[in-house]
């Protein structure tokens, strides 16, 4: 059985036969986790072996596990600080601040592998312009050469751990005030201040190595009519064609409200896969994701099924947590809070 182009996610801590059958269709490539799928590192690592045993090859686990407010796994795991916070570092000390991001993707891809997570959703490629508050400390900087260097840096550590990397939301969501989640927002500048600015680090970082790019559903009205995620424009010419982007193209989460722009799920399905689209996310709606699988019954992508299998994680070491590349990575993760006057990271989330 092949991985088909949509990504889901399931209801609790372990599976039930509803998520079962869902992630047997032959259209699932992947499994997206929540808070709510997290209890512990154990149970953590028993639901993503039930999840890898249902399929050949096996569907990719995936989470948003940023840092800061946006980090699904709590207790137990290291508590990365905001990516803002090495972009004010990196205005006192550029050597320092891009060594703890290499060390910080690290550290947290690695615990996130030990565990059976394939993928996290990072790094953040957007501007972290004010007017943002959806974005806001969750971007490194505000200038893009430096988001660049400290995004490479944070794609050097991900991979040096065995995690591929998905810079997001092209093609930038930093610099608009709506936030996509709960409304359709409008971006009302023209496509050469966006080059000039949004797009930047996104092409900074494909010329080192990026191997996804999740797309904002965010509409760029003096460039497309449609929302970047159903723009062929946006996909196929600029990111394809003019950034030379080969990896896997993923939407934001169909279920949010700045998808609602064409019509319901088969709609949003049918028009992201038309413009380019690689995976489509659907969470938080069983029906929706009934009606997306249904929809594209007979639906097959080559090009796709081989990206995804790019994606799986490599192993981690059994004994993550004896090396000494973690427990020094600790010690500079606390050294790191504790000056920015948070908790040590092992407790910062108990």
């Amino acid at each position: 059985m092949t991985l088909g182009p949509v990504m889901l996610d399931v209801k609790g801590l372990t599976l039930d036969d509803d998520d079962r059958r869902r992630l047997r269709h032959p259209q699932t490539g992947g499994v997206i986790l929540f808070s709510r799928n997290y209890q512990g590192p154990g149970q953590l690592a028993q639901l993503c072996q039930q999840i890898h045993q249902l399929r050949e090859p096996r569907l990719v686990v995936s989470v948003d596990h940023e840092g800061g407010r946006v980090q699904r796994f709590r207790g137990g795991f290291q508590a990365i600080p905001a990516m803002g916070h090495l972009g004010d570092l990196y205005n006192d000390d550029e050597t320092q601040a891009l060594a703890l991001a290499e060390t910080f993707a690290w550290l947290m891809s690695a615990e996130l592998l030990h565990y059976g997570v394939d993928l996290s959703f990072a790094p953040v490629l957007d501007i972290a312009d004010p007017v943002s508050s959806v974005i806001g400390d969750r971007a490194f900087h505000r200038n893009p050469e430096s988001i660049a260097h400290l995004a490479n840096a944070w794609v050097r550590g991900m991979r040096r751990a065995g995690m591929e990397a998905v810079g997001k939301h092209f093609p930038g969501h930093g610099s608009v005030e709506g936030d996509s989640h709960h409304v359709m927002p409008f971006d009302r500048r023209g496509f050469d201040e966006i080059e000039t600015l949004d797009l930047v680090p996104f092409r900074r970082v494909i010329n080192t190595h990026l191997a996804g790019i999740m797309m904002a559903h965010v509409i760029y009205d003096q460039v497309d009519a449609q929302a970047a995620g159903y723009s062929r424009y946006w996909i196929e010419t600029v990111l394809r064609e003019q950034l030379e982007f080969d990896g896997t193209v993923f939407s934001d989460d169909l279920s949010m409200s700045g998808a609602e722009s064409v019509g319901g799920y088969t709609q949003r399905a049918r028009w992201a896969l038309d413009a380019g689209c690689d995976i489509l996310l659907v969470c938080n709606n069983p029906e929706g994701a009934d009606e997306v699988l249904e929809s594209l019954s007979g639906y097959s992508n080559p090009a796709t099924q081989m990206r995804m299998v790019r994606l799986h994680g490599r192993e981690s070491a059994t004994d993550l947590f004896n090396s000494r590349d973690w427990k020094l990575a600790c010690e500079q993760l606390d050294a790191f809070n504790h000056r920015l006057g948070l908790a040590e990271s092992g407790d910062l989330f108990e």
